[in-house]
């Protein structure tokens, strides 16, 4: 006999009718997501060279699901398909706008997911911070080109975090083009009275098209700052690694303090610029500011200072103490203000510039400078520079060009060819309230093809050409010992001089990247092997990784060719 059911058998059956559906939405709806997220993030790297290095450690959007469930909320945000009113915690319903997430306030652990191929005009401010071990991210879901946000011009920062940490931001494509040029970036970690900020990563974004001023260097491609009118403020564990930048004014990749002074020195640590990729860059390439032991590797910067007014670098660091410039590529620096490929700047320790391929750069391979005219509560000046183990190939107008009172600088196994197309000061001492003492220069190949002589400068022009003269000017206690000198005249000094061709491969036949650069090894029976200067702590490997043998009997260049064994 039938009879209807009362209330509580209702529940029940209700309850048993649910929970299998629960069930299968639960196993069935993650497959679906990895089908469509289980993708390869992230600019794609080539060999050695390393202009771009996608992330290890940035996770498709199926593996963020697993771990919103342990710590944090994901939230999901698509242009088109999206509408603020859903709970956003489901990428079957996400939300629609960033001013939707600009006025959320994050927590440890959420993950702030976009579509990909969406498209927002606006800027990026969310806001909120993570904590050590849960910081809050924002990464793409969905397959396919990466979300845009097109600051367009309406915004001095089309991405921003503003006294925030714990931030790990990637996989987007930014761009911040206006009427007229103003002050504007594409992303800006900014501090001001904060304290410390620690984990802030900016990891595999495309940024491109930002029409920033010239007159300011911290506008264009990525920036941090860092203000203290009240409270020191710095970085700490700060990462900008494998973006890609093109066509920003002024600068690439720039940090700026108001602690560079050394009377409230305050430097941000744990720095790292690394494998990023930038091309037609309006002024300077990459710069580190304000910063203890920062790293600067493996990077290629293309083109800079295509377009500004001012004095700009390919690579370089200003205020900063034992930063560390490696592996890294600059070619096409445009002009003579400065127009180097690597730098290192006034009031700045112990930097050193290793295992680097500077080619084709208007100004030159590289300059070591000291703005005289500080006193020391200002500036430490310019001191314990080491520049070794790189490649200069082609490089313009000046070879390495020593400007002011810089003190204990070490140059020593670099290989600098010049073409025959070329006239360059191969070494040029030069004024800048004062003159340079204590330079040495051991181990170095300066082979030249076309017409090279070490120089000083008599004057400046408003271009930043020099008018030289021959030989060293005031610059005191220069040191030459066991250089190479082909198709130049070896300064009288150096009593362990090479002037016969010290036989590399191929000389002059580098071309993109450091892969191309095998003509730069030695071949047998080189006069340059086995006859350099030994130099203790010399960083124990060459330009190609090589080990520098103990036996002290280096090389000369940036090559060594065998090991102590092979040399008895």
């Amino acid at each position: 006999m039938n009879r209807r059911p009362d209330a509580a058998e209702r529940r029940t059956r209700f309850a048993w009718t649910v929970v299998p559906l629960s069930l299968i939405l639960f196993c069935i709806v993650p497959v679906f997501l990895w089908s469509r997220t289980n993708h390869p993030n992230g600019v794609e790297a080539s060999s050695e060279d390393s202009r771009a290095h996608p992330p290890a450690d940035v996770l498709p959007a199926n593996k963020f699901l697993s771990q919103a469930k342990a710590y944090g909320t994901a939230y999901y945000v698509d242009s088109r398909g999206g509408d603020d009113a859903n709970p956003g915690t489901n990428p079957l319903a996400p939300w629609k706008t960033l001013e939707k997430v600009n006025a959320t306030t994050f927590h440890p652990g959420d993950e702030i997911m976009l579509r990909s191929s969406s498209v927002w005009r606006g800027q990026l401010w969310p806001k909120g911070s993570g904590t050590e071990g849960h910081p809050i991210r924002v990464d793409t879901y969905g397959g396919g080109v990466k979300p845009v946000i097109n600051g367009d011009g309406l915004f001095e920062d089309a991405v921003l975090l503003k006294n925030q940490e714990y931030w790990e931001i990637a996989n987007l494509e930014i761009t911040n083009t206006g009427l007229g040029r103003v002050v504007r970036r594409g992303v800006h970690a900014a501090l001001e009275d904060y304290g410390d900020a620690h984990h802030i990563y900016f990891r595999s974004l495309t940024i491109h098209d930002v029409n920033g001023v010239d007159d300011v260097k911290p506008n264009g491609g990525i920036h941090y700052t860092s203000t203290s009118e009240h409270k020191p403020s710095r970085f700490v564990d700060l990462r900008i690694e494998n973006n890609e930048i093109y066509h920003v004014d002024r600068s690439g990749i720039f940090g700026w303090s108001d602690a560079w002074v050394r009377s409230k020195w305050y430097p941000s640590l744990g720095v790292a610029v690394r494998g990023n990729l930038l091309h037609d860059i309006g002024g300077d390439g990459i710069v580190v500011v304000a910063t203890d032991s920062a790293v600067v590797e493996r990077n290629v910067v293309g083109r800079a200072n295509q377009r500004s007014e001012g004095y700009n670098v390919g690579i370089w660091s200003w205020s900063a103490d034992n930063t560390l410039i490696q592996y890294n590529e600059a070619y096409g620096t445009k002009g003579q203000r400065d127009g180097e490929g690597f730098d290192s700047d006034w009031n700045s320790r112990n930097t050193i510039i290793q295992y680097n391929y500077s080619h084709d750069n208007d100004g030159g391979f590289l300059l070591i400078c000291n703005e005289g005219g500080h006193d020391a509560a200002e500036s430490a000046g310019n001191t314990g520079t080491i520049i070794r183990y790189n490649i200069s190939q082609n490089d313009r107008t000046r070879g390495i060009n020593i400007a002011g009172p810089v003190k204990d600088s070490s140059i020593y196994n670099n290989t600098i060819y010049v073409g025959p197309e070329h006239s360059v000061s191969l070494l040029l001492f030069s004024d800048w309230h004062g003159w340079s003492e204590d330079t040495r220069l051991y181990n170095n190949i300066f082979y030249v093809a076309g017409k090279g002589e070490f120089t000083h400068a008599i004057s400046r022009a408003n271009d930043g050409a020099h008018e030289t003269a021959s030989g060293f000017g005031q610059s005191n206690a220069n040191v030459w010992d066991s250089n190479v000198y082909f198709g130049i005249t070896e300064p009288t000094t150096d009593a362990h001089a090479l002037t016969v061709d010290p036989k590399l491969v191929a000389p002059g036949s580098g071309g993109l990247g450091r892969l191309s650069l095998a003509g730069y090894r030695l071949q047998v029976g080189s006069a340059a092997r086995k006859t350099g200067k030994y130099i203790r702590n010399d960083g124990s490997r060459d330009f190609w990784g090589n080990g520098v043998p103990s036996c002290k009997q280096t090389d000369r260049g940036a090559s060594q060719s065998d090991d102590c064994a092979a040399r008895q």
